[in-house]
């Protein structure tokens, strides 16, 4: 938001100058040194304040209590999305993979590390896991999984390269998104058939 308000009082300042130098009647083609040297300036305040209020953590999704790969998991490992999301084929919700399903592989697999070690410690206490949510879709739409899985539509399609990150960035789903990917496979547009109902 700040760099926001800081590109809005740029590009302002910028204008205003313009309009300045219009008023007064100064020729910008006098001025051609002082105008360049400005815009550079200007350009190099906005490159930087990108740089400062969007490092590369900015672009991972929300931390997890247990760090998970999804590159590791997914993507080198090839562990299908059905295996720790339940109920992704029939359900609306995936649901989150429970404590037991971690250890069904880490009883055996790292595991004295100390990240399984928290893990066991939900489990003993039978505490599920808190993960934290990544994805959001508007309370109102009833949207169902098992219909696009039937379809053969791949979670890469809407989930991005789940395979790459390690860190899931999640996305707020709007209409729009929904909308263009019916257009484009000829899909059901009937709002309360399709997805409000």
């Amino acid at each position: 938001m700040e760099v926001l308000i800081t590109l809005i009082t740029l590009a302002a300042l910028t204008l205003g100058l313009l309009i300045l130098a219009r008023k007064y009647r100064v020729s910008l083609s006098q001025n051609k040194a002082a105008f360049f040297w400005t815009l550079v300036l200007v350009a190099l305040t906005i490159g930087s304040l990108y740089l400062i209020y969007t490092p590369p953590g900015t672009r991972m999704g929300p931390e997890q209590p247990i760090p998970f790969s999804h590159q590791l998991h997914v993507g080198v490992k090839s562990i299908q999305c059905q295996f720790c999301h339940p109920y992704v084929d029939s359900s609306i919700h995936p649901g989150l993979p429970p404590v037991e399903k971690c250890l069904y592989c880490h009883n055996y697999i790292i595991a004295k590390h100390p990240q399984i070690l928290k893990e066991h410690r939900y489990f003993n206490t039978k505490t599920p896991t808190p993960w934290v949510k990544a994805n959001y879709l508007a309370e109102h739409v009833v949207f169902n999984h098992q219909r696009h899985i039937k379809k053969e539509i791949e979670c890469q399609q809407c989930h991005g390269a789940i395979e790459t990150m390690d860190r899931v960035k999640g996305r707020y789903f709007y209409m729009e998104f929904c909308i263009q990917c019916h257009r484009e496979k000829k899909a059901n547009l009937g709002c309360w058939l399709a997805c409000h109902s």
